[in-house]
């Protein structure tokens, strides 16, 4: 999860997504992506972001979306980019009854202990290719520890 939804959550839902179905275990998973705000709903992802993944051979149908109390209580884990979406998501994750989600930094699961993964909208193709990297690091962490 990020605040916009457009950069760094579709880049780490489509990694991750590409990753379980490497490992054929998308029967096992569901991923999603989705923002804190609700600026950028029904929007495609940011154009940088979607040639970063090009590049790498990935591609996305993802829209923009906002989160909701339903994937607090559907999803076991919710992943997020930096401390203020931990801290929106902790105080939405609060008021809903039920709540079954853990919600982490994506960060914390990278091997290079880079906690944060910054968002690149005001930056340029390196800073979204630095979030592709980061994101394949945590989510293959993520993905190797048991559940």
């Amino acid at each position: 999860v990020s605040i916009g939804n457009i950069c760094r959550s579709p880049i780490a839902e489509a990694v991750f997504r590409k990753l379980v179905t490497d490992e054929k275990l998308e029967n096992k998973w569901m991923t999603d992506s989705a923002a804190v705000s609700d600026w950028n709903v029904g929007r495609s992802p940011d154009a940088r972001a979607l040639s970063c993944l090009r590049n790498h051979g990935i591609e996305t149908a993802h829209k923009a979306r906002q989160v909701t109390k339903e994937d607090f209580q559907t999803f076991d884990y919710i992943l997020c980019m930096d401390d203020s979406n931990l801290r929106d998501l902790k105080r939405k994750g609060n008021q809903v009854k039920d709540c079954k989600a853990k919600i982490e930094l994506l960060g914390s699961y990278d091997p290079q202990k880079q906690l944060i993964i910054e968002d690149p909208y005001y930056g340029n193709e390196k800073d979204f290719e630095t979030v592709y990297e980061q994101c394949v690091r945590c989510c293959k962490a993520f993905l190797e520890k048991p559940h």
